[in-house]
């Protein structure tokens, strides 16, 4: 049968048909299949298998090398891995190109650094160099969206490397689609893989977010590099995190705190600045938690409003936690713990805008919850964190013993746990409640707190 002679692929999904539609087969965008010419099939070389002896052998750690940001290091796993593949998304103007203007600066001083951008000229980023005080003299800039011409510079100057700012900017003729397009996003995506892993140079990718927070394109592109990165931030607020959400190299959900200046981003070496900004005085519904994210224990305010309802059903809010999860603790707080709040709108909120995913939150939260409905406050210097079952019981969480030195580390004196996280021998300083049944946490919650 004869080969047909174009087929038609669609610039929304990237999908090929034979025949042109006026919508796509497979996403049913309209008016998006664009004729193509098919790529002719070439004759497939042997491939060569590598023994993995000990000269092969990668060195591991050893061939890493720093990026001049530790918190940047500490969340991709010790530093940047010659040959890796890099993914930063995030929001507009939540300081992508200059965390990475800062970090291809101080590499440069030492390797040879080409950084690529598509949405600035030379001089532009010549300008935030000086406002940002870079010394910037060995970094190779191109303002250039061809790719080929990109990678060649890169191959010519031997970088150890590469920074693309954005991979929505650049594009390859061997795509035929306009720069953005999903073919264009797969193909150059794919070069620079290639690229990578052929002439051992680290290649990190700015990537668009959409309007739901992921990067803009294919979620192939996730699957094709080795990091995939966000930077995330409150509104309004100078403190950015950069979260990894895929890492071959190193732990995945690893967190790493920058703070907004005039003079670029600050590495925030301790965390707790930004989550315990208490009032000075104790107020009702607050209470510590300690969480782990990632491959540190991190202090976090936890902040419970209980309001009479005016109307309607009650409201069940929660800012960073999980709401069903938070309708489940209200039920066990009914039905264990004598807390009803079936008339009453709860509000509970994460200080400092950060996202927790583990079950540690439970004890506090519903410890927080009975502080505000009583309108008693919790002292000042009390911690607390475990997992409730529906049955009331509070079950141990990972890392108890990390959580607790940290903790104490931070001037906290009395915490509430799950009996199996008790230590056998408590740090010195703090004292350990250990507590095995919803009403009994709290009763020991009010009790530190008279």
């Amino acid at each position: 049968m004869a080969r047909p002679n174009a087929v038609f692929v669609c610039g929304s999904c990237g999908g090929e048909t034979l025949k042109w539609q006026g919508q796509c087969p497979l996403c049913g965008e309209w008016n998006s299949l664009e004729q193509r010419s098919p790529a002719r099939a070439r004759a497939a070389a042997p491939a060569a298998a590598v023994s993995l002896g000990a000269r092969a052998r990668p060195a591991g750690d050893a061939q890493r090398f720093g990026s001049g940001q530790a918190e940047l290091d500490r969340v991709l796993g010790g530093g940047i891995v010659p040959g890796s593949v890099i993914l930063l998304g995030g929001d507009p103007g939540i300081g992508k190109s200059t965390l990475l203007l800062q970090v291809a600066a101080r590499v440069a001083a030492s390797r040879p650094v080409i950084y690529a951008s598509g949405e600035e000229s030379v001089a532009q980023i010549g300008l935030r160099a000086q406002r940002l005080a870079l010394s910037a003299e060995a970094l190779g800039v191109v303002a250039d969206t061809d790719l080929p011409s990109i990678l060649a510079l890169a191959a010519e100057q031997r970088a150890a490397l590469l920074v693309i700012d954005s991979i929505q900017t650049v594009q390859s003729g061997s795509a035929g689609a306009g720069a953005g397009a999903v073919s264009q996003l797969r193909e150059c995506t794919a070069e620079l893989v290639r690229y990578a892993k052929s002439s051992g140079t680290a290649v990190i990718i700015v990537g668009h977010v959409t309007k739901e927070g992921a990067i803009a394109g294919p979620r192939l592109l996730e699957h094709l590099v080795d990091t995939v990165l966000y930077f995330e931030s409150e509104a309004g607020s100078r403190y950015r995190i950069v979260r990894a959400t895929k890492n071959r190299f190193g732990a995945v959900n690893e967190l790493g705190f920058f703070a907004m200046s005039a003079s670029g981003l600050k590495e925030v070496r301790n965390p707790a600045a930004i989550f315990l900004s208490r009032s000075p005085q104790p107020a009702a519904g607050s209470i510590v938690t300690v969480s782990r994210d990632g491959g540190r224990p991190l202090l976090i305010e936890l902040q419970a409003l209980v309001d009479r309802m005016r109307f309607g059903a009650p409201r069940r809010i929660a800012q960073g936690l999980d709401a069903n999860r938070l309708a489940m603790l209200l039920a066990a707080a009914n039905r264990h713990a004598d807390v009803s709040l079936q008339e009453h709108d709860v509000f509970v909120n994460v200080v400092g805008g950060i996202q927790i995913t583990e079950t540690a939150w439970d004890l506090p939260v519903l410890i927080a919850l009975a502080s505000s409905l009583k309108g008693r406050a919790l002292p000042a210097q009390l911690v607390a964190f475990g997992e409730i079952g529906l049955t009331g019981e509070v079950r141990p969480v990972a890392y108890g013993d990390e959580r607790l030195r940290e903790a104490c580390a931070q001037g906290f004196r009395v915490a509430i746990v799950p009996r199996d996280n008790a230590p056998r021998k408590p740090p010195a300083g703090l004292t350990v409640l250990a507590v095995s049944r919803v009403a009994e946490a709290l009763a020991a919650a009010f009790t530190a707190s008279a």
